[in-house]
């Protein structure tokens, strides 16, 4: 009887180092995919973001085009990150939309400066992280003469974007970019 309890116990402890190996790897596997899977997400919201910044390049193109009094609404989805309406005339950078997020990913080459369309990326490493940032600068004055900070949200932020005509001091079309 003594046999058959040892080859009992012998069972046990093989099923318990088995599910311990077990538990192991899919710990190493998990460990290695989980930061993948984060910089595939974050790729995604990137390229999302470019897009959403093309398009309201577009409409403001297209309002300023179309004259004084047109105005146009777009949908910005931010899912990650913020977006930056900076409106201050008086400021040396003033007059353009960024866009900055934090993540793992790398974007471009850090440091180096790239060109997509109007779009002018950025990928910055600071410590073990990357601040990628997205700008595209206007020739025209936007108001209000602010700079609005539009934080990451589950719901579409509605983008109203019109041409309020010429200005008198600057010469230059005023366009109002309001947030709702």
């Amino acid at each position: 009887m003594k046999k058959g309890v040892n080859r009992l116990g012998q069972i046990w402890v093989e099923t318990v180092i088995y599910t311990l190996i077990a538990l192991a790897m899919i710990g190493a596997v998990l460990a290695f995919i989980v930061p993948k899977i984060g910089e595939i997400q974050d790729k995604s919201i990137i390229e999302q973001s470019l897009n959403a910044m093309k398009d309201i390049n577009n409409v403001v193109l297209s309002v300023v085009q179309g004259g004084p009094g047109n105005k146009r609404l777009v949908e910005a989805n931010i899912k990650k990150g913020t977006l930056k309406i900076d409106g201050r005339n008086d400021q040396e950078e003033g007059n353009r939309t960024i866009f900055e997020m934090e993540t793992d990913y790398v974007y471009s080459e850090p440091g180096t400066e790239i060109s997509i369309g109007e779009v002018k990326a950025i990928t910055q490493n600071i410590g073990g992280t990357n601040i990628i940032t997205l700008t595209t600068n206007y020739n025209y004055d936007i108001i209000p003469n602010e700079l609005r900070i539009i934080e990451h949200s589950t719901t579409p932020y509605t983008i109203s974007i019109e041409n309020k005509g010429d200005t008198d001091l600057d010469g230059k079309i005023e366009v109002e970019i309001l947030v709702s």
